[in-house]
């Protein structure tokens, strides 16, 4: 059973990035407590990059061991590497290229010009990764949320919304360009002890009520469903707040 969530308004976006970056640095810290390695799950987004550098620039971003974090990524748009879309070239500009993580456990998602350049393969190869990996499950995903209500690439209607059996799914004709995506399904994004949403700005205040209101169909607000198995945090400036009650 997962556990209640938790919604967490802060006054506007800088605090929110700012926030949220000392409470990654500090949970991080946690997880290596006892020398384990902290997996997480990343996704892309102007607000998770801007906390990705805000982690990069804190004083307290020393403290944790980044040779033992293990990366992944929550879905990717299947384009060449180094593309600008990508969110992979995104989260290293403003983190990953920054830290002294160990390239090992830096898991991106395959690119269009890679050794799997078909879609379909190239999104079970992903899967093949996870499952061959020590960690079979996330300790934090971080999503963002669209305004239509989509995470990672789960869109509103979309087929892959219905899929069970598998980690990862290939996404076609996506309503946000680029078309061709990979995605993790949400059993997959629900293999993990947290999951963090980082939602900011006024266009997305509708799906945030909407996921958080009981009842809501995920189908409808895929951002309804991912819930952690010990927490689940929603991460608003006012904005993104202003329609909640």
């Amino acid at each position: 059973m997962t556990e209640p969530v938790s919604v967490l308004r802060h006054h506007d976006r800088e605090v929110l990035v700012h926030a949220t970056a000392a409470r990654l640095v500090t949970r991080l810290v946690d997880l290596q407590r006892d020398g384990g390695v902290a997996t997480l799950a990343l996704t892309g987004g102007t607000v998770a990059n801007e906390i990705y550098a805000a982690v990069a620039g804190s004083p307290a971003a020393g403290a944790v061991d980044w040779a033992r974090v293990e990366l992944w990524w929550g879905d990717e748009r299947f384009v060449p590497a180094g593309s600008e879309d990508r969110n992979d070239r995104q989260a290293r500009e403003a983190l990953l290229d920054r830290v002294p993580l160990n390239p090992e456990r830096v898991h991106p998602m395959p690119a269009s010009d890679g050794p799997t350049a078909d879609l379909d393969a190239a999104a079970a190869d992903y899967a093949r990764q996870l499952r061959e990996s020590p960690a079979q499950r996330f300790d934090i995903v971080l999503l963002g949320v669209g305004p239509d209500g989509h995470v990672a690439s789960l869109f509103p209607r979309f087929p892959q919304l219905e899929v069970e059996n598998t980690i990862t799914v290939a996404v076609r004709d996506s309503p946000k360009p680029p078309p061709e995506r990979i995605s993790l399904t949400f059993p997959a994004l629900e293999r993990a002890d947290e999951v963090w949403f980082l939602v900011a700005g006024t266009e997305k205040a509708d799906a945030v009520r909407r996921a958080l209101a009981p009842g809501t169909d995920p189908h409808d607000t895929p951002a309804a469903r991912p819930r952690g198995a010990s927490r689940t945090l929603w991460l608003l400036d006012e904005a993104a707040a202003a329609a909640l009650a």
